[in-house]
C-alpha cells in the first residue's frame, strides 16, 4: 500500500503473542488512519459493561496516512481505549517522534489486549518485535524509563512509556511519548493494568508514496506557509500556547472566575515566561516548533530542565489552584510528565478539592493535615506526589475530579462542574458550551474546536467567508459551523497532523482546507495513497468516524441527558440559569437534526449510520441490551462501576 504501510501489529499480552495483520484496503479508505482506525477498533472489540482496568480493554495507537511523509507537522499519534477516567471513549493525541518512527517501522497501528503476569515492554525494531522484561522499569519515572531504553537501544529510538501514576492506576494517568509529550484521557492507568511499561520502536524503511513528485511539491509550498505565517512564525514559534494567558480566559479559582488579559499575574504572562527558557522544540521534523525548553533557577529543583509547559498546565496547575509562582508550576509541569499524569485532569481535580476544602466541604481530617489553602504552592507539590504514589488523600484526587465528589458526599457534587466526567467550567450556554458538551470523548477543547473560527475573532472570520476558504453556513449557521469544525478536527487525527495546523484555515491554501474545504487534503490524500478521494469522500470519512464514536459512547449509556452544561449552584433553577438551559436545549436539538441523531435520545438514527455505511452499528444499537440497568445516574462512571480504589498491590 502507498501512504499507508499495510500492516497492523497486534500484541496479545496474556498469550504473549504477536501478529501482524494486513490492513484491509476498505477500512483504510473509509476511516482513514489514526483516530479512525483506533475508533472503529474499539467499538470493534470492546464490549458493553468491560472494565477500563480489566484485561477486556483494548488499548490502540495509531498514526495517520500522512504521517512519516514529507508533508509537515505530521508526527502525531492517536493512543485510544475504553477510559478508566469517564467510562466512555478515551483518546489522546501526542507529539513527539514515534509516530513518525512507527511509520517507518512498518505499521499504521498497535493493538494491545489482554494483560501480562508480569511487566513486560515492547521493542520494535522495523520488522522485528518482540516482548521483553520491564520488571528492572518498573517504579521508574517516564524520564528514567525512556533514558534506560535510549542507553539500551541508542538515541534513534522513540519511546513511550508510563510512569508510576499509570502503574498505581491513576485514572488520568497519561501515556508520556519521549519524555514531554502526553496522551491524556486515562491511556496510561490501561497501560498499567496490563503490566506493560513502554513500546520504544526505531523505524527507518520510510514511507512510499503513489506520486511522490507531486505530493513533495504541495506538502514543500505546505511547509512554506508555516515558516512565512505571521501568526505562526511571530506568535505560535515564539510563545507557542503561552498566548492563551492574553487571549483564552483561564480559569481563577477553580472557575470562580475567568482572567482577561489585564487581569494575567505579571509573572505568567508569555513574555514573561521567555525569562525561563534556554530554547525551543516541535514534533519530528516541524518547522513552527511551538514547545518551549526550560530550566528552573531557584528552588529546590533548580538546574532541572524541561519542556512543553503548555497554557493547560499554566492553568490547570497554576491559576485555577491558586498558584501564581511561575517556579512551582514548572516543578509541577515536571513532576506531572516523570510521573505520567494529564495536568489538566490532575490540576482541576485538585482545584476542585481547594474549592470543597474552602467551602467546609472537606477538612484537615480527610486531607491527613495536608494544607488546601490556594497558594500554598509546596502542600499542592507534596499532593502532586502523593496522587502518583496513590498515598493519603493523594488516592482520592488519584480517582479524579467526578468519583471524588462521589466519594466525599456532603454536597460536594454540586460544585463538580464536568461534562461525562472530564472536567470543565461553567460557562453559560453557546457554541463553546455545545462543544462541550457533545464531545465523543466528554468536556474537551480539541474535539469541535470551535473557538479557532470565529467566534472569538469576528474581524477575521468575515474575511475568510468573503475570500472563500471557509463556507459562508459557518457564519449563518452556527451548528453547522461546528459541525465542519468537528470533520476538521476528525480528518486532522485520522491524517495525524497537528492540530496547530487547523488554528489558522488559511493554513494550507490552496492545500488542505481551501474551500470547498476538503478539496487540498484529498489531493494530498489522492497523491499519497493512490487511491481517489474527492471533498465528498472526506467529509463522508470524518462523519463516519465522529458517529462510530458516538455509537460507542451509546453503547456505555450515553444519551441526550448527558449532553448538558455543569451550572454554578447559585444559578441553578433561577431566572437566568433556566434560560441558559434553554438556549441549550434549543442548540442540542438543531445538533442532533445536523448530525442524524434521534432529536429526544440523541442516538444515531438507523438511517443515519446506513448512510454512513454503518448498517452493523445500527443492528447492534437496536438490540444491544443496557449494561447497567440498575444505574440512573451518568454513564460513568469508575467509582460505581469499577470500583478498584486504591493503591494496587
Amino acid at each position: 500500500m502507498y501512504g499507508w504501510r499495510g500492516t497492523i501489529l497486534r500484541v496479545d499480552l496474556t498469550r504473549e503473542e504477536i501478529i501482524k495483520q494486513p490492513l484491509s484496503e476498505a477500512v483504510a479508505r473509509d476511516f482513514i488512519g489514526g483516530r479512525g482506525l483506533n475508533s472503529k477498533t474499539l467499538f470493534d472489540e470492546v464490549k458493553p459493561g468491560t472494565d477500563p482496568l480489566g484485561p477486556g480493554n483494548v488499548l490502540c495507537l495509531a498514526p495517520g496516512p500522512l504521517t512519516g511523509t514529507p508533508l509537515s507537522l505530521t508526527s502525531r499519534l492517536e493512543v485510544s481505549t475504553l477510559s478508566p477516567y469517564s467510562g466512555i471513549l478515551g483518546d489522546g493525541n501526542v507529539g513527539g517522534s514515534f509516530a513518525t518512527f512507527l511509520k517507518w517501522a512498518g505499521y499504521d497501528q498497535i493493538v494491545i489486549t489482554g494483560k501480562a503476569d508480569t511487566p513486560k515492554y515492547l521493542w520494535i525494531d522495523n520488522g522485528n518485535v518482540e516482548l521483553k522484561d520491564a520488571s528492572h522499569l518498573w517504579g521508574k519515572t517516564t524520564w528514567e524509563t525512556t533514558d534506560i531504553l535510549q542507553e539500551m537501544y541508542g538515541e534513534d529510538v522513540s519511546v513511550a512509556c508510563i510512569g508510576q501514576a499509570g502503574e498505581n492506576l491513576v485514572r488520568f494517568a497519561s501515556t508520556i511519548v519521549d519524555k514531554y509529550s502526553s496522551a491524556a484521557r486515562g491511556s496510561g492507568a490501561v497501560w498499567g493494568s496490563k503490566n506493560l511499561k513502554a513500546i520504544a520502536v526505531r523505524g527507518t524503511s520510510g514511507v512510499e508514496l503513489a506520486r511522490p513528485e507531486e505530493f513533495l511539491q504541495l506538502a514543500q509550498e505546505d511547509n512554506s506557509f508555516f515558516v512565512r505565517d505571521h501568526m505562526q512564525h511571530n506568535v505560535i514559534a515564539v510563545y507557542g500556547t503561552h498566548i492563551g494567558m492574553m487571549s483564552w480566559w483561564p480559569g481563577y479559582r477553580y472557575f470562580e472566575k475567568y482572567l482577561s488579559a489585564e487581569q494575567i499575574p505579571p509573572a505568567l504572562t508569555p513574555e514573561a515566561w521567555k525569562k525561563y527558557e534556554i530554547g525551543r522544540a516541535g514534533c519530528y521534523d516541524c518547522p513552527v516548533r511551538c514547545k518551549n525548553v526550560f530550566r528552573i533557577p531557584a528552588g529546590r529543583r533548580a538546574g532541572e530542565e524541561g519542556g512543553a509547559l503548555e497554557f493547560e498546565c499554566i492553568m490547570c496547575l497554576g491559576t485555577n489552584c491558586g498558584i501564581q509562582d511561575p517556579i512551582a508550576i514548572m516543578e509541577m509541569e515536571n513532576l506531572a510528565d516523570a510521573y505520567g499524569m494529564d495536568v489538566i485532569g490532575l490540576g482541576n481535580t485538585i482545584a476542585f478539592a481547594k474549592d470543597l476544602y474552602h467551602r467546609g466541604i472537606i477538612t484537615d481530617k480527610d486531607t491527613g493535615g495536608l494544607s488546601l489553602d490556594w497558594e500554598d504552592a509546596d502542600s499542592q507539590i507534596e499532593l502532586i506526589h502523593r496522587t502518583a504514589l496513590r498515598e493519603g488523600f493523594g488516592n482520592l484526587i488519584a480517582e479524579g475530579l467526578y468519583s471524588l465528589g462521589k466519594i466525599i458526599g456532603r454536597g460536594a457534587m454540586d460544585y463538580c462542574y464536568h461534562v461525562k466526567g472530564l472536567s470543565r467550567g461553567p460557562h453559560p450556554a453557546g457554541l463553546f458550551a455545545l462543544a462541550h458538551a457533545t464531545s465523543t470523548r466528554g468536556a474537551d477543547h480539541l474535539r469541535g474546536r470551535s473557538w479557532a473560527y470565529g467566534e472569538n475573532d469576528p474581524e477575521i472570520f468575515p474575511i475568510l467567508i468573503e475570500t472563500g476558504m471557509l463556507p459562508p453556513q459557518m457564519s449563518q449557521d452556527p451548528v453547522t459551523g461546528l459541525t465542519i469544525s468537528e470533520r476538521a478536527t476528525t480528518l486532522t487525527d485520522a491524517i495525524g497532523r497537528c492540530k496547530g495546523a487547523v488554528n489558522s484555515w488559511a493554513a494550507a491554501v490552496p492545500l488542505v482546507w481551501k474551500y470547498p474545504l476538503w478539496d487540498g487534503l484529498a489531493k494530498l490524500l489522492s497523491l499519497a495513497t493512490g487511491f481517489e478521494f474527492d471533498a465528498a469522500k472526506l467529509e463522508e470519512a470524518a462523519d463516519r468516524i465522529y458517529t462510530l464514536e458516538r455509537a460507542f459512547n451509546v453503547r456505555q449509556g450515553v444519551t441526550r441527558k448527558h449532553d448538558w452544561l455543569p451550572q454554578k449552584p447559585e444559578v441553578k433553577g433561577t431566572p437566568q440559569g433556566e434560560e441558559e438551559r434553554k438556549e441549550h436545549a434549543e442548540m442540542l436539538t438543531e445538533y442532533y437534526r445536523v448530525h442524524g441523531y434521534d432529536l429526544k435520545t440523541g442516538i444515531p438514527t438507523r438511517e443515519r449510520l446506513k448512510l454512513l455505511g454503518l448498517k452493523s452499528v445500527a443492528d447492534e444499537l437496536e438490540t444491544h441490551p443496557d449494561p447497567y440497568p440498575e444505574w440512573d445516574g451518568p454513564p460513568l462512571w469508575p467509582l460505581e462501576r469499577y470500583p478498584h480504589g486504591g493503591r494496587r498491590a
